[in-house]
């Protein structure tokens, strides 16, 4: 398998030098990185550069994050894409090779890894990242969708890798949307008879503490991106997994007897719903 590695950027000095080092330290090869920037002022294309990788520059303003992804995928070489963003740094040497492994069966079109959360992370942030992204895998088809519901779709191109031949098929990353291209790109591929692999052995240091306001942002660019894709809620409805959610966090903070932040998560999952509700009215 032939890899390209797509790295969209924006002012990624504090992490590409490191992340570019990580990579290249990587226990297989691949055939190119691809460093599409968004008009940086900082270092972040030299460094790109000094690295050998092929650097694509847009105009800031034009970033989406699909059609972003989709141009520089149409510029790669490989028949395996692995999208990687700028903020996310493989934990060893064998990233690529568990995160593509599973590309070897017929069947399986794309496949993530695992988010490993950073040292200063809160423990609602190390509780999410444990909750999306457990240390058991799965491979994922559309028999699933019953058992699973939205979370048969869920996929995220912080770290993944798609073959080429089925994410064109697929139509690419869908364009002009705010927010989900990676999921609505896997729900795609597992409609279509393919299945999407979660990889835990392939992982990636990967986390935020996101403000109530980013957090109400991100989940209205949810819910409108959703409201533009409508037929995806024909398989599944968001709420009850964000129901699920909430429950055992609230469970993981009592274990952890961190009592004071449940207050902060009733808060935080009213502004999610509100963000998310409002973005399926609105768009």
């Amino acid at each position: 398998m032939r890899i390209s590695i797509i790295i969209p950027t924006l002012n990624a000095s504090e992490y590409i030098k490191k992340l570019l080092s990580m990579l290249h330290a990587q226990d297989i090869k691949f055939a190119e990185i691809i460093i599409i920037d968004s008009s940086s002022v900082d270092n972040t294309v030299a460094i790109a550069k000094r690295f050998g990788a092929k650097t694509i520059v847009i105009p800031g303003h034009t970033f989406n994050h699909g059609k972003t992804r989709n141009r520089a995928a149409m510029e790669a070489h490989g028949d395996i894409l692995v999208f990687i963003t700028q903020d996310a740094l493989p934990l060893n040497d064998t990233l690529l090779r568990n995160l593509t492994a599973p590309l070897q069966m017929s069947d399986v079109a794309a496949t993530f890894g695992r988010h490993i959360p950073r040292s200063e992370a809160s423990p609602l942030e190390v509780f999410a990242r444990q909750f999306n992204y457990p240390d058991t895998g799965s491979i994922k088809g559309i028999d699933d969708i019953k058992q699973y519901g939205i979370k048969t779709f869920f996929f995220s191109n912080v770290c993944s890798a798609i073959k080429k031949e089925l994410f064109l098929k697929a139509g690419m990353f869908p364009e002009g949307i705010r927010a989900n291209e990676d999921m609505l790109t896997a729900a795609k591929l597992i409609l279509s008879g393919y299945k999407v692999a979660y990889v835990p052995e392939a992982m990636v240091i990967h986390s935020h503490n996101y403000s109530l306001f980013k957090q109400f942002r991100r989940y209205y660019n949810i819910g409108s991106s959703l409201k533009n894709n409508s037929w995806i809620l024909k398989y599944a409805q968001a709420e009850g997994e964000g129901i699920r959610f909430v429950k055992e966090q609230v469970s993981f903070v009592l274990k952890q007897r961190h009592y004071f932040w449940i207050p902060y998560i009733f808060l935080e999952s009213l502004t999610k719903f509100m963000g998310y509700r409002i973005g399926l009215i609105a768009g």
